[in-house]
């Protein structure tokens, strides 16, 4: 069976299961996996997951998300993702630091 209908088949299914399978991309880095399954995180887990997972979305200074972007950052923290902007050096500094 080819790859394409076995990655279609488990996209399906993740998706039935309120997953998101994101295509997976990393210009500049070769051999990453193709999909990366998010699941919903329970609260109980959430606080520990958001030390170690964080989805950032950089943009320039003064800039905001597009909707588009902004529907994307909904759909994650419903998940209980941590989902941070970040438009300044000091934005950058401020989530090294743990802000």
């Amino acid at each position: 069976m080819r790859e394409s209908s076995i990655e279609q088949y488990g996209v399906a299914l993740f998706k039935a299961q309120g997953d998101l399978p994101y295509k997976f991309t990393s210009p500049g880095r070769r051999n990453v996996p193709d999909r990366l399954r998010l699941r919903a995180i329970p609260p109980e887990h959430q606080a520990i997951v958001a030390r170690y997972v964080q989805f950032i979305e950089f943009k320039a200074t003064g800039e905001k998300p597009t909707a588009a972007q902004e529907r994307e950052h909904v759909r994650l923290r419903k998940l209980g993702y941590r989902v941070e902007v970040v438009n300044s050096i000091a934005g950058v500094d401020a989530l090294v630091q743990g802000a």
